[in-house]
């Protein structure tokens, strides 16, 4: 990590990193989140869309009040509708990141909602004196959220009857009277089945997320349970020869010191195989498979809805050499899934030189960091290459090794 003139760390491509970063603005903060981050923006400006169906009531006060109703009494309900409006927009909010219960948010606008069911049948409210159902659907929306459903079914059917029996009797059971419930009907199922979809929605895109995590983990434990095993198997063995045979150099260093300086010759042997061994199975853990990364770095890339365009010629390059290349590509690939906003990247490799590109980085790059892409290119050095990365000229970022093939 470096960090740029005013003391705040960057990372491997410069990116200033935390909330001063380069990143700004709701488009960059959606284009550099995380997949489960734009699953769950989506799921709830989607549910928000359901919820301010009940914007539609500003329409019917706007024709009570042409129809004559008083107008402090369309204004009251409008504020009213507009406080409920706020509100409910929150407790979905709570759900999808497993906060506290709304109680507080819940008891008022459900007191807002029967408020403004009720005010317009009152005596003083005028002419055209219907029940303004459309909050209600909303809030036993938001109410099925924390409650089980046979609770909000008893709720929901029992707010469609009251107002429909209250017309029946306003209107002497005229028919056209019904018109109003049904579509209170229709807009509490629309409503209520809307927000539990939504929520199983939502928990099934997070466990997803987590399940992914928890196969990387495991795929990372096993690897290093398979590695502790290759050198249990190979030392085990090993180190129990050393200590027999220095056993019995031990007894017979004083009856025959000839023989225990053999024995120790011996130990001495063994050792040495032992570690040339472990320097095997080190090395060989340490390879990496060029063209397996490659794949993999594609597939992770697409995935992450950055296109990734690979032209690779790896058939000629010593095995050393496909490690080295193999290790910076996925370092690449790391850096531009956590420090950059990228919709494409290319990956050419060809006679020993790897060019790696991508769109999402932008702005003055710090140093590589030393256990990042600074690690990298010390190793590419040694192994008499060079590794440079740095944005072009074409608005791009560049990373580039180039080793003797």
């Amino acid at each position: 990590m470096s960090c740029d003139d005013t003391g705040r760390p960057r990372d491997d491509t410069g990116r200033l990193r935390g909330g001063a970063g380069v990143m700004r603005g709701p488009v960059a903060r959606f284009r550099g989140a995380t997949r489960l981050d734009k699953a769950r923006w989506l799921i709830v400006i989607s549910t928000d869309f359901i919820l301010l169906l009940t914007a539609i009531g500003y329409v019917e006060l706007f024709i009570r009040w042409r129809m004559g109703a008083p107008w402090p009494v369309c204004a009251a309900g409008a504020v009213l509708l507009l406080a409920f409006n706020a509100l409910s927009t929150r407790p979905f909010r709570v759900a999808v990141r497993d906060g506290r219960r709304p109680t507080a948010i819940l008891a008022v606008s459900g007191t807002l909602a029967l408020v403004m069911a009720v005010l317009p049948i009152l005596p003083f409210a005028g002419p055209a004196a219907l029940p303004h159902v459309w909050p209600m659907p909303v809030w036993l929306a938001l109410f099925a959220l924390v409650a089980r459903k046979r609770v909000v079914i008893v709720l929901a059917a029992g707010s469609i009857l009251l107002p429909a029996l209250y017309l029946a009797v306003v209107s002497e059971f005229d028919v056209r009277a019904m018109v109003l419930p049904l579509v209170q009907f229709v807009f509490t199922v629309v409503a209520v089945g809307a927000v539990w979809a939504n929520l199983r929605l939502w928990r099934l895109a997070h466990e997803a997320y987590e399940g992914e995590e928890a196969l990387a983990r495991l795929a990372v434990s096993e690897e290093r349970l398979r590695f502790a095993r290759d050198l249990n198997d190979l030392l085990g063995q090993s180190l129990a020869d050393v200590a027999t045979r220095t056993g019995r150099a031990e007894e017979l260093l004083r009856a025959d010191p000839a023989a225990a300086a053999a024995e120790m010759f011996e130990v001495r042997d063994l050792a040495r195989r032992s570690l040339r061994e472990v320097r095997t199975v080190v090395q060989n853990y340490r390879a990496i498979d060029l063209d397996e990364v490659l794949a993999s770095v594609r597939a992770v890339l697409e995935a992450a809805d950055v296109r990734c365009v690979v032209r690779a010629d790896t058939d000629a390059l010593p095995p050393e050499i496909r490690t080295l290349l193999a290790a910076v590509v996925r370092e690449g690939a790391t850096n531009v899934l956590k420090h950059s906003k990228a919709e494409r990247c290319t990956i050419t490799i060809e006679g020993g030189v790897l060019e790696m590109a991508n769109d999402g980085v932008t702005g003055p790059v710090g140093r590589p960091a030393p256990d990042g892409l600074g690690g990298l290119a010390e190793r590419v050095r040694a192994a008499g290459g060079t590794l440079e990365a740095a944005p072009t000229d074409e608005g791009r970022y560049l990373l580039r090794a180039a080793v003797p093939a």
